[in-house]
């Protein structure tokens, strides 16, 4: 929506979507890290062995050898016009083009649509937990909005051993999966109810 609003600015056309997952169809040459067949997750951006992905920091990747500056990836066309790629993803179309170091290999198990919310929805959650508020045991939480990062938030805080966690939202059904995901109190008000 944001993009589609403007408050962030891109070359269009273009082909949205940085949540993915997917099975390998094909390799270039040089590449080692799959084969066809694999099952990989796509997270937001490169990953894997450079020095700010091994540090924590993918956001201020500057290697753009894997990582493609906007409007530079030349990957699609549609009716003969080029399309640009947002962020060297694109994953709403029906096949990608990535550098095999923005794959991570996945459990076959797995199935693609839920590993695909780990990219950027849970990583944001869990990780709001445990690197932003570095929530420790015994801790009360309070989430305000049980959508999917949310969500994913009540889950890592249940995961960090918070005692009390308290999940706000005005959707009956996202409290009850709150409280399925650890969540010990649901609010739909101000005052928290049990």
């Amino acid at each position: 929506m944001h993009y589609l609003e403007g408050l962030y600015p891109i070359a269009t056309p273009v082909v949205l979507g940085h949540e993915s997952s997917a099975v390998v169809e094909a390799v270039g040459d040089g590449v080692t890290y799959v084969k066809p067949a694999t099952r990989d997750h796509l997270p937001f951006g490169v990953l894997r062995h450079l020095p700010q992905c091994l540090t924590g920091h993918p956001n201020l990747c500057e290697n753009t050898e894997v990582k493609m500056l906007p409007g530079v990836a030349r990957r699609m066309t549609w009716n003969g016009q080029q399309l640009n790629q947002a962020f060297n993803l694109s994953s709403f179309a029906e096949q990608m083009l990535v550098h095999e170091n923005a794959m991570v290999k996945i459990d076959p198990d797995i199935p693609l649509d839920r590993a695909a919310l780990v990219g950027c929805g849970v990583m944001t959650g869990v990780g709001a937990v445990f690197n932003a508020a570095k929530v420790e045991p015994g801790s009360t939480v309070a989430v305000i909005g049980c959508g999917g990062v949310g969500l994913s938030a009540v889950n890592g805080a249940a995961l960090a051993g918070a005692e009390r966690i308290i999940a706000i939202d005005t959707v009956a059904s996202k409290l009850e999966l709150a409280r399925e995901l650890g969540a010990t109190t649901r609010s739909t008000s101000a005052t928290p109810t049990r």
